[in-house]
């Protein structure tokens, strides 16, 4: 009885073991093939209200996204690009995320002006609220503080990407940022993720449910890291349901640049 005990048992350790050999061979070409549709999630700073939740998600859901940083003030009363932040973007930086300009001062284009001046407006720092015309080289260090301040806290560079406040922007205001040596990136029609619209009118559940019926091959979503005017805030509730069903449905998360 002993021996034929012993022999189930080795039976059943060695049946065990195979087991775990070949799902170890298998699991990576499984996720590859369900891997097959490019999306790539970014992050504006916004009020930072819900950024180490946001972080903590795509940690514990193995995500890399792409962060686009302004001076902007947080819920703490501080600014995003403050001393007091420097541990959150090293962390960010650590895990492999990529980063890009936001503007300084949260800088919003209003017109074109003349033949090689925009008109515009931040929302921050010592011109906050006043209309003030730039040309190439003024709008371009709004671009540039960015990375040199993100330097200053974390020892890395941005990649030679930028986003406009809003959305909004127009050739010009794109070829002063080629100029400059950064690529303008937007976000999908699609990609809109509706973070900052009333909780009432588009509540969480909505909001999800349009991401996960709407997103398509190589969009580039856009939410924020926190928002002043919404009251049910849109993350943590409705950014691990999406990745979640994201993944579901054949998408791979990349940063911009990885592959776009």
């Amino acid at each position: 009885m002993d021996s034929i005990q012993a022999y189930l048992n080795w039976f059943v350790k060695s049946y065990c073991i195979a087991l775990m050999i070949f799902f170890s061979l298998s699991l990576p070409a499984f996720a590859a093939n369900a891997c097959s549709k490019n999306i790539y999630l970014t992050f504006d700073t916004g009020n930072m209200s819900v950024a180490e939740q946001v972080a903590d998600i795509l940690r514990k859901q193995q995500v890399k996204a792409t962060f686009f940083l302004a001076n902007e003030k947080t819920f703490r009363n501080d600014y995003a690009l403050d001393d007091s932040w420097k541990g959150f973007w090293n962390t960010l930086v650590e895990e492999g995320h990529a980063f890009g300009s936001h503007t300084l001062n949260h800088t919003y284009w209003q017109k074109d002006v003349g033949t090689d001046s925009v008109l515009v407006k931040s929302q921050f720092g010592p011109d906050a609220g006043r209309n003030i015309q730039m040309k190439n080289v003024q709008f371009c260090q709004q671009i540039k503080n960015v990375d040199q301040r993100f330097q200053e806290l974390t020892g890395k560079a941005l990649s030679r990407i930028w986003r406009a406040p809003g959305g909004k922007t127009s050739p010009r205001l794109v070829q002063f940022g080629d100029i400059c040596g950064y690529r303008h990136i937007g976000w999908s029609k699609t990609g809109f993720l509706g973070d900052e619209l009333s909780s009432t009118d588009f509540p969480n559940t909505f909001l999800l449910n349009r991401a996960l019926n709407s997103l398509e091959k190589d969009n580039i979503t856009m939410a924020h890291l926190g928002i002043w005017s919404r009251k049910d805030p849109w993350a943590p509730a409705v950014l691990e349901p999406l990745i979640i069903g994201l993944k579901s449905k054949g998408f791979c998360f990349r940063k911009i640049g990885e592959t776009f």
